[in-house]
This record gives C-alpha cells, structure tokens and sequence, in this order.
C-alpha cells in the first residue's frame, strides 16, 4: 500500500497537469506562422488556437479574434477542442475524488474505501493524460507533415506552438501522478471464521430407542445359564 506522501506527491502532480492542461486550452499558441515582408516594419507572427487566431506586429501590437465558426477550423483543431475540453474534465473529477480518498482527509473513514477512491482518481488522470496527449500530438504531425511538403509556400509553412509542449507536459504529469494514485492498492481483508469445538456436534431431531420385540414366540428348551456363587467346601484345621 503506497504511503501518505507518495499519494500526496500524485496528487500534486496530478493537479499541475490538469493546470497545464488549461493553460495549453487557453492559449492560442498551437500553431506559430513567422512572416517577414519587404522589410521589418511589416514582419508579424500568427498565433492560432483552438478558440482563436492572434497577430502580433512587429512594433509589439496584438490583435486576436475568435473564430467565427468551428467549420473554418482544421479536422485537428476541430478535435482538439473536444479531447481537450473532456481532458479538463476528468481531471477536475479525478481531482475531487484523489482529495476524498486522501489518507490525511476524514471525508470517507473507512480504508479500503478509501484506497477504491485513490485506485479511482488514479484512472480519471490517466485518462485525462491520454485525452490530452491526443490532439497535442495529433496537430504536432499535422504542422510537420506540411512544414516538410513542398506544395507549400513559405507563407503557408507553421511551426510547433507553445501550448503543444505545455500539452506534452501536462499530458506526461497526469499519466506520472495517476500512476502513483493507482499504486495505492486496498489492504487485504482478514476473514474471520468462526471457532467450533471439536466435541461440538450440531443438535438433530430427537430419536426414540427401538426396542427389539420377536413377532414369534420362542419354543426352544434353551435356559439362560443363571449365575449363582461357587460352592463352598470347608477345609479342616489342625490345632496343635
């Protein structure tokens, strides 16, 4: 059974890879498109997310905008919103029920109970880990498979954003704390059995004795041998 400050060590890190996960949801750092024109006065940099797009000038102004429909977003991103969000939502789950089956928390008192509940949490993290890495992964392929074709102008060419390595991590933390969670296993029940002597038998219906009676009369000239005391003789005595 894994001891209290292992599971407060996966719970931590638990709790940091669902942050991670929100941080890499809100940013709209996925995809990053580097655009220099005739001189560095109009270079900027495109920053798209799963929610919205943002440019940023050179001279340091940033203009973002929400995508007006899911449609003009790509089969990646379309899933990433998905995957990320329901992410977000079995780690707070999982959260909620690790802070329950907490060995240092007396909201369940029994301890196997409790171990089930940690077991639990465990498995909510890792799904969530796995949903999150997922699209992070899903869309890294995408921007590589393009940034290496060459149908492509240097325009059209994106490279990795921020939020897919805050993805990363935060996807190998949830799997790293639901791992500690669920080496938390339930102890072992003692069964007890009850003691039984062994001169104890268990009490049965009452018996009458039968009685042997002949149903014929006996016309035999057998006597039963009676006992009677062995014959006395005397012994005479000599007196001097």
């Amino acid at each position: 059974m894994a001891s209290q400050g292992v599971q407060i060590l996966g719970i931590f890190i638990s709790l940091m890879g669902c942050l991670g996960v929100m941080v890499a949801c809100g940013l709209p750092m996925w995809r990053v498109t580097a655009f220099i024109g005739a001189n560095i006065v109009t270079a900027q940099i495109i920053w798209e997310g799963i929610w919205m797009s943002c440019v940023v000038q050179s001279t340091g102004q940033m203009q973002c905008k929400i995508y007006d429909t899911v449609l003009a977003l790509s089969s990646d991103l379309q899933a990433a919103r998905a995957l990320v969000i329901i992410s977000i939502l079995f780690g707070v789950f999982g959260v909620v029920v690790s802070v329950a089956g907490g060995k240092c928390t007396d909201c369940i008192e029994d301890t196997r109970t409790k171990a089930k509940a940690s077991i639990t949490a465990g498995v909510l993290f890792i799904i969530a880990g796995v949903l999150c890495l997922i699209p992070v992964s899903w869309t890294a392929h995408s921007i590589i498979s393009d940034f290496y074709n060459p149908m492509l102008s240097e325009s059209q060419r994106r490279e990795l954003g921020a939020s897919l390595y805050i993805g990363w991590g935060a996807a190998v933390m949830l799997l790293l704390g639901g791992g500690l969670l669920c080496w938390n296993c339930p102890p072992k029940e003692q069964r007890m059995y009850p003691y039984q002597s062994p001169m104890m038998r268990p009490a049965g219906p009452y018996v009458p004795v039968r009685t042997y009676s002949p149903s014929v009369a006996y016309t035999g000239n057998y006597i039963q041998n009676k006992p009677h005391a062995a014959t006395y003789s005397a012994v005479p005595r000599q007196y001097l």
